[in-house]
């Protein structure tokens, strides 16, 4: 992705607004908020979220506190965040396959609680491995989503790595995205 491909993507007339939801495996709101599509490219659809956007749950709500891109990848376990500084540099939620509806102006998941974090210029960590083991014999996970939530963690923390051996759209992908979020 060149920038001035992020660049044209962002003078895009088809440009909408998009409504995330991030719900727990029970059903209760872990996260909803609204995004603008940014474009996509070969790792998937980009939406950018400036600071400050309003993040309602059932927990309560929060203001974001960085500007981040969300790369919500075609038929994958996963999304990453990907946050301007001094946010963490790379979030990836361990979820069942993202979902459009008809129009896709709204995006859905299932939180599955594990997450790839990788602060700036830092390794990747696992992270609610507790979260995880708590959910899953409190919600009952079928052990086929373990398994897979599992593997697709595995794989998160291998392509986030920063010591050369990371892989797209982990290692700089992100970025022109990113600044496209004011």
């Amino acid at each position: 992705m060149t920038a001035e491909r992020a660049r044209a993507a962002r003078a895009d007339p088809d440009r909408t607004s998009v409504q995330v939801e991030f719900r727990k495996y029970d059903g209760r709101l872990s996260a909803r908020w609204t995004a603008d599509r940014l474009g996509e490219d070969e790792h998937g659809v980009w939406l950018g979220t400036p600071r400050g956007v309003a993040v309602e749950a059932d927990t309560g709500g929060w203001t974001n506190r960085f500007a981040h891109v969300l790369l919500v990848p075609d038929g994958r376990w996963w999304t990453a965040t990907f946050c301007a500084a001094p946010g963490p540099e790379v979030y990836c939620d361990v979820c069942t396959v993202p979902e459009w509806n008809a129009d896709r102006t709204v995006l859905r998941t299932v939180d599955l609680d594990l997450d790839v974090v990788r602060s700036p210029g830092g390794e990747a960590r696992l992270k609610d491995e507790d979260e995880f083991a708590e959910h899953r014999l409190t919600y009952g996970y079928p052990d086929d989503v373990v398994s897979r939530a599992r593997r697709t963690a595995a794989r998160l923390l291998e392509a986030a790595r920063l010591d050369g051996h990371g892989t797209e759209p982990f290692v700089s992908a992100w970025r022109p995205w990113l600044d496209l979020v004011g």
